[in-house]
């Protein structure tokens, strides 16, 4: 947070100070949460039916804070009173983007590998400077502004992830944090429940092209024909990256080792070079090429560049997090969430990485579907089996078509069994695993995470496996 009186504060969200001092500067970082609004802080006070930030405000200024965000006042405390909180805090993040000329906004969306990207474009930024990226996948209209509020004089970077639950919603987080790079992954199915269609994601995903002044650059996913499209909606240079063969950016040759790491060449117009990711996933192939495209356009050097994608890592967890068990047990926990298109994916990585041992998915409830709920659950059972999974266990009747999907290729070698919840699934687990066996976990956030904490604690007892 760069430093702003309270008075700079008032004006920059259109309030009113209660009991403050106009003149006192507010040092610190912006927070909601009261234990975190130390010395120098602006504590933002969020109503709720449950729990109401104003109950906090005096406790959150007697640990140091300057004042309090709020829409009601609070007595004794220092406010900045405003109508709508969360409007305030966008408008306050604005306001300090602005007044850092000297900043790099990168802005990227698309349906699924969001906070996996993020996270590499943001450790290839930190090699050519300072730089501020989210935790997870804090991508709303909270998440957007208190992350930009963290940047400072100092900062060169700003790496956001933008969700959307709508048409509007990308739009909206652009106008809080206005992006100078916009990268688009792609356009799938995840959340088609709240946007209706195809069409209206696609739609919804090219807005923070849209937004991108004449002089800004969009990154462009070319393998995907509804992403690679979005060219036509914006005035900014458009640079492609994937493996078609008019990206600017692309990989050829592309292999794989038994623990579904890439390697592969990668093609710039500045020459070529070989690039080994410590990933798992065939996907990490267009992950680290949009990341790539981003540090190539910023100065990096070819050389250095395919070194540092080499040496990109995990930031945020549950996302293709391979753990070996002292039991001979390998583990992929992707169980963060899940959609058909990142479900695919992880079952192409987990067939890949199978080698003497059974291949076992652990698979829950997609949501967020819509009409395609049943067919997309469907589809995943049917590629499972289709890819040769050993072992499918279902978790969850909302799953149930995952295992009708699985049961129904004739010619499948494997099995697939429909359990009630993720404690029957661990018993499963844990009577049939044997060394050499590699297990995925993936679900949407129903909990299905716990089958993962249950193998990484079996590891952690010496394994138990058969």
């Amino acid at each position: 947070m760069i430093p702003l009186t309270l008075a700079e504060v008032a004006e920059a969200v259109g309030g009113r100070l209660v009991a403050a001092d106009p003149a006192a500067q507010v040092m610190g970082p912006v927070e909601f949460d009261s234990r975190k609004a130390g010395p120098g802080a602006l504590f933002v006070a969020f109503p709720g039916e449950k729990v109401d930030g104003h109950d906090y405000a005096a406790g959150a200024v007697a640990a140091g804070a300057v004042a309090v965000l709020g829409t009601r006042q609070v007595p004794g405390v220092p406010m900045v009173l405003v109508g709508d909180a969360l409007d305030a805090m966008g408008r306050l993040a604005r306001a300090v983007v602005d007044r850092l000329p000297a900043l790099t906004v990168i802005g990227l969306t698309g349906s699924s590998g969001k906070t996996t990207t993020k996270d590499l474009i943001a450790q290839l930024t930190a090699r050519l400077g300072p730089t501020v990226a989210p935790p997870g996948s804090f991508n709303n209209e909270l998440g957007h502004p208190w992350t930009a509020l963290q940047a400072d004089a100092d900062t060169r970077f700003l790496v956001l992830e933008k969700g959307a639950r709508g048409v509007g919603h990308v739009r909206y987080l652009c106008e809080v944090v206005p992006p100078r790079i916009s990268v688009v992954l792609n356009v799938g199915v995840a959340h088609l429940g709240e946007f209706g269609s195809v069409e209206n994601i696609a739609l919804a995903k090219g807005e923070l092209v849209e937004s991108l002044p004449a002089d800004g650059l969009a990154v462009l996913n070319a393998d995907d024909p509804l992403v690679d499209a979005m060219a036509t909606r914006t005035a900014a240079r458009v640079v492609r990256y994937g493996e078609a063969a008019h990206a600017d950016v692309r990989a050829v040759d592309v292999t794989l080792d038994g623990r579904g790491r890439a390697a592969y060449t990668l093609v710039t117009p500045e020459g070529s070079a070989a690039v080994r990711l410590g990933l798992t996933g065939r996907h990490q192939v267009s992950n680290s090429l949009a990341a790539a495209a981003v540090a190539r356009e910023l100065g990096m050097p070819l050389a250095e560049l395919a070194a540092a994608l080499g040496e990109l890592g995990l930031v945020s967890t549950r996302r293709m997090d391979v753990f070996e068990r002292p039991d001979g047990v390998t583990v992929i926990d992707d169980s963060y969430n899940a959609n058909p298109a990142s479900t695919a994916v992880a079952l192409r990585a987990l067939a890949g990485m199978r080698g003497a041992g059974r291949a076992v998915a652990v698979l829950g409830y997609m949501a967020e579907l819509g009409e395609y709920e049943r067919q997309g659950h469907l589809e995943v059972g049917r590629l499972a089996a289709e890819l040769g999974v050993d072992r499918l266990l279902v978790v969850g009747e909302p799953a149930a078509p995952i295992h009708e999907g699985a049961t129904a290729v004739e010619d499948w070698g494997g099995g697939s069994v429909l359990l009630t919840d993720q404690a029957a699934a661990v018993e499963v687990l844990r009577s049939e695993l044997r060394a050499g066996d590699v297990v995925l976990v993936k679900g949407s956030r129903y909990r299905t995470w716990e089958v993962a904490d249950a193998l990484r604690a079996d590891a952690a007892d010496g394994g138990a496996a058969a």
